[in-house]
Order: C-alpha cells, then structure tokens, then sequence
C-alpha cells in the first residue's frame, strides 16, 4: 500500500485508516482525497458549510465557502467513489473566524482568518467530530509534511516544493492534532500545472478551477467595506509622527501597519517621500504615518503560543516567517512566561500586531505565536534599505 511521510498509524488491516478528507471543492483538496483513496485507506469526503446563507460568501471560483464549491466538492467524490457529506459548521465558524476577524481589527490588530480557521475549525472542530465518529485522521489539501520519529513523535515540516508550502498556515497545530493529520500533497515535487494534469488524468471538473484567494467571507473582496459594515464609520485623524494632524480617515480598522495607497493624504511629506502607516490607535481613533525606515523593528513580543511538539527552553536560534507568502529571517527567541520574546538578526519591516509569527528550525516547524508588541529602531537609527 502506496502512503504518505507521517500518516497516522491505525488498527485496521496493519495500516489501512479511516480517513476523512476535507473539501473545499478546489483542485487541491480533491487530489489529496484521490491519492488518500487510492493508497487503500477508507476516504469520505466531507464540505465544510461555514455560512448560514451560502449566497453570501463569494461567488464563482474565488472562494472555497460557496454552493458552488459544495457541488463540486460532491462531484468530486462522485468520480474519486468515496462516500460524502456536507457538514454545518457556520456558527462556529462565525464566532471563532468571522467575529474573531472583526474584534481584532476594532482593537487595531491584523489576524490572519485562514489560520484562525485551520486552528478552530479544521483541526479542531472538525478533527473533534472525526475522532467521536471513529475516523483516524482529518486529510487536506495543504503542502506541508509530517515526519513519524522513532519515539513515536511526529513534526510538522515545509513542504517539499517551497513555492507551494503552506506550513505558515498550519503552525498552530499541536502535537495530538498532528498525530491524525494528512496531507497527501505535502512531499510532491511538482507544479501546480501538474497538480492539474493529475486532477485532470483522474476526471475531476475542478482540475481547471482557479484557486481561491482572498477572505471567504468577504463576498466582493472589500475589507474595508465589510468592516465598516460591522463596526461602522468613525471618523479621526491621520497624524504624522510629531503628532501634527494631516488628514482624516472613516475609521482607523481600515487601516494595516505597512499600507502605503489609500491614505488619502492630500499633501506630499517635507522630503517627498512616501509615507507608510506607523501605528494604529483604536483608543482615540488615530493612524500614525511616517517615512518607511520607521517601520523597521528589531523585536517583538508575542502570546498564545502553541508549539507543534514540546514548548523549547532557553534562548533559541530559529528562522522565523511573519506572513504566509512571506520569506524567512534569521531570530533568536526565548518563551518567557506565557510569552514569546524574539529578537531580530536584521530589522524586518511592515510587522503588525496581531500577525502570527511561526518558527522553524531548518524545514521543522517549531510553534506559532500571535504578535503582541513590537520594538522599533530609534528614531535617526534606521537603515535606509
């Protein structure tokens, strides 16, 4: 029997597991149920419905929550010949993804609702219900492998292909829930376009299917839109780093540490230069703005840490990445308490609060924290790179 790096141990037949493959109705998810399938192992395929009103969710193939995605998750399964079923998680969804979302950018934060929903949903409430119904693991379509230790212990790794890894995403998993994790695409040295081709040798409609992109629950893609929606306008002030006030904004949660367009400025700064949000203050409503060098922070302090195997010890040396599509940059780090403390070799830029920061060791995953506070090069101190 064919099988993947890591897959969960089982009782049945030696290796054969009862598998429950997540998805979305795109061209990953099915592939890593066909491969799940024709390894030997029990598949059933299962869509995630995380709306109460489906026709609210994007449409066409941007997205991964609509009807359309059910149905071509279904017809998927059709021609793979596994069983499916379609699964209402939308109020968890809501109150763990969609409200989360919404609460940290009233508090001037910028989450990441896609490894919100991997931690709560996909490898929580949905890894939940598989084991009470007696599955062996939760299957999907990310990139990223699972190395099995000789003691027994498992380690999430990067995917073979760096261009395609999703690790990032998937940094909030625990050693338990990497224990029933699969992820059939993970170890494949290949492009996207062959992604497809397999899809398409295997009679999948979806293997033509763009990827989705963007916030699912964001019907048109508007995120200021949508918050303003929520939260509604308030209008303040846009100030430059001596406090002097130089334009008005809706609302300071339409704003993200780093933006450059939209700051809606109506005069240039004294150097001519480009000016970049510095800081968010929900308190009294103000975006802080200056020249990019003042983005650059040395350090930064990080909470709610969840590490993929036993929480490290001491003073580290890791690679650390701050954003999914993100590179690495070399960090020394240290858990403090509940907290994590971590210090950059070079400053890095556009590092928000609220952002999750995963580290690794080589290919390793070691934990995921979400930043708290950070630490800026003084003012005359910063590089110009």
């Amino acid at each position: 029997m064919t099988d993947f790096p890591g897959a969960p141990s089982g009782p049945r037949d030696g290796r054969r597991l009862r598998v429950l493959a997540a998805m979305s109705g795109g061209v990953d998810s099915a592939v890593a149920a066909a491969r799940a399938a024709e390894a030997g192992h029990e598949v059933t395929g299962v869509h995630l419905a995380l709306s109460a009103n489906p026709q609210s969710f994007r449409t066409g193939a941007r997205g991964c929550c609509t009807i359309e995605d059910s149905r071509d998750a279904r017809r998927a399964a059709d021609v793979i010949g596994i069983p499916f079923y379609c699964w209402d998680l939308a109020e968890r969804f809501r109150e763990d993804v969609v409200e989360d979302f919404i609460a940290e950018y009233e508090a001037g934060r910028t989450p990441n609702p896609c490894l919100r929903c991997n931690e709560k949903i996909k490898f929580a409430a949905l890894l939940d219900k598989a084991l009470a119904l007696g599955f062996d693991a939760v299957c999907t379509g990310h990139y990223a492998t699972v190395v099995l230790n000789e003691d027994g212990t498992r380690e999430l790794h990067r995917a073979s292909d760096m261009a395609k890894d999703q690790s990032y995403v998937l940094g909030v998993l625990d050693e338990k829930q990497l224990a029933h994790a699969m992820f059939p695409l993970g170890d494949t040295l290949t492009t996207k376009d062959e992604i497809r081709a397999e899809a398409e040798r295997r009679g999948l409609a979806v293997a033509k299917k763009p990827d989705s992109h963007d916030i699912c629950f964001i019907a048109d893609g508007d995120t200021q839109g949508f918050l303003a929606k929520h939260l509604g306008t308030s209008e303040g002030d846009i100030v430059d780093e001596s406090g002097t006030k130089i334009g008005t904004h809706e609302g300071a949660y339409g704003f993200t540490i780093g933006q450059r367009k939209g700051l809606r400025i109506g005069h240039p700064a004294p150097d001519g230069k480009p000016r970049y949000v510095l800081d968010i203050s929900p308190v009294n409503n103000t975006v802080t703005v200056g020249p990019v060098e003042a983005l650059d922070v040395t350090a930064l302090t990080a909470i709610k840490p969840r590490w993929c195997g036993v929480a490290p010890e001491g003073v580290g040396t890791y690679t650390a990445q701050l954003r999914a599509h993100g590179g690495e940059t070399s960090v020394t780090a240290e858990l403090v308490g509940e907290e994590l403390r971590v210090s950059f070799a070079e400053p890095v830029r556009g590092v928000a609060p609220g952002q999750a920061i995963v580290l690794y060791d080589g290919t390793r995953v070691v934990g995921s924290a979400t930043i708290a506070a950070t630490d800026r090069v003084p003012a005359g101190a910063a590089h110009s790179g």
